[in-house]
């Protein structure tokens, strides 16, 4: 099955009035998460990360709105500015180090480890 990738906006910063525009966003926190099933499993990896934007007066202004359309033009910015394939070969390559992994724990049994909790 293929991978699904999915943006998640949960905060931006904007100034108040800046260049004569209203709410400029200047930094928007992002999460980008890939989730892939297997074998009835669902494995995901998940980066985080800020991106800074600068307006300067003169240059087209989309003033902010609390919708799910405005939302879409700051995950636009966000895929301009970004190198988004090199984001998806690295949460890919994650992902199928979860599906097959390389390496893993070992322990003496007579020290009574307690192995790690599965994530």
């Amino acid at each position: 099955m293929a991978i699904t990738y999915e943006w998640n906006i949960p905060a931006m910063k904007a100034h108040i009035q800046a260049e004569g525009e209203d709410n400029v966003i200047y930094s928007v926190y992002y999460s980008y998460t890939g989730s892939e099933e297997s074998g009835g499993i669902t494995y995901s990896d998940t980066l985080s990360g800020a991106e800074n934007f600068e307006y300067i007066a003169g240059t087209p202004f989309i003033p902010y709105e609390d919708t799910e359309v405005f939302e879409a033009i700051v995950i636009g910015w966000l895929k301009g500015s970004l190198d988004v394939p090199a984001m998806q070969a690295s949460i890919a390559a994650n992902i199928q180090s979860q599906i097959t992994p390389v390496n893993e724990d070992l322990y003496f049994t007579w020290q009574n480890p307690t192995p790690p909790s599965a994530e």
